[in-house]
């Protein structure tokens, strides 16, 4: 968890500008943390995220609970020959057809609690698309996730970082909350839209791996550039760039394991 006196990044005061005052004074206001779901950053996020997965996938098939959400990663592993237990939530819509030598199982069911699957029965867990981070009890998820994985099995969590913790509370405009940070056990982020997320630091997320008997591999960022310097490179130098970016993010992100940099955090973790 945060401790208190543990460093973290610089927490913006009240007097700094916000975005009314930036606009008055002939600046730019600031960029939003989470670009726009139209951006296209997120198209380098999600080749980035693809070949980090890969990266980490073992070479021989294996049994994969996917607690993603979407087809991207369930077809990724379908195609590389897993056999995948897909969940999706209620009012998702099932996924059509997967073509690779793979296997899917779709189920209906609670990502959060994991009490209808048996104990030791998946080889390896993928949790993208913030799975953990939507899970407020987030210690009581990575119970279940570890009694279901078999003994050697691996995991891999993908969160919400604190500094994005912290972007999105300065945007916000809440700097009591933000003051608070450094004392903190729990940081949880309200939402416009009423969702509070958990945002995780590099110690606390291994120490709750640890204290369940997961043995943790490595934490990284999963980006380390900025969604402006991804969006102008883009912009400027097409698909090459988009190329030479997720080959550049990927050696990046490796080389900065423990950093809380980026929107995400990524940790993978083994069963003994």
């Amino acid at each position: 968890m945060l401790l208190s006196g543990r460093p973290v990044p610089p927490v913006p005061t009240a007097r700094e500008p916000g975005a009314a005052e930036a606009a008055g004074s002939g600046e730019p206001p600031p960029a939003h943390p989470v670009p726009p779901p139209d951006s296209v950053y997120w198209t380098f996020y999600a080749a980035v995220a693809a070949a980090q997965v890969a990266e980490w996938l073992p070479d021989q098939p294996s049994r994969v609970l996917d607690l993603s959400g979407g087809s991207g990663f369930a077809s990724q592993l379908v195609l590389l020959g897993h056999e995948v237990v897909h969940v999706r939530q209620t009012g998702e819509k099932p996924l059509a057809e997967l073509l690779g030598p793979g296997r899917l199982l779709p189920v209906a069911a609670d990502t959060r609690s994991l009490s209808w699957l048996r104990p030791d029965s998946v080889d390896l867990v993928l949790a993208e698309s913030r799975a953990l981070s939507m899970c407020l009890a987030a210690e009581v998820t990575i119970e279940h996730l570890c009694r279901v994985l078999r003994p050697g099995g691996r995991l891999l969590l993908v969160v919400d970082s604190l500094s994005l913790g912290l972007a999105r509370l300065a945007d916000q405009g809440r700097w009591a909350e933000l003051a608070d940070v450094p004392a903190a056990d729990v940081v949880l982020v309200p939402d416009e839209d009423g969702s509070i997320t958990r945002c995780f630091w590099p110690e606390e997320l291994t120490t709750l791996l640890t204290e369940v008997g997961l043995e943790v591999e490595w934490v990284r960022p999963r980006s380390v550039l900025t969604p402006a310097t991804v969006e102008r490179a883009l912009a400027e130098g097409g698909k090459a760039a988009l190329r030479t970016l997720v080959r550049t993010e990927v050696t990046l992100a490796a080389e900065r394991e423990g950093e809380s940099a980026g929107l995400h955090l990524v940790v993978s973790a083994r069963k003994p």
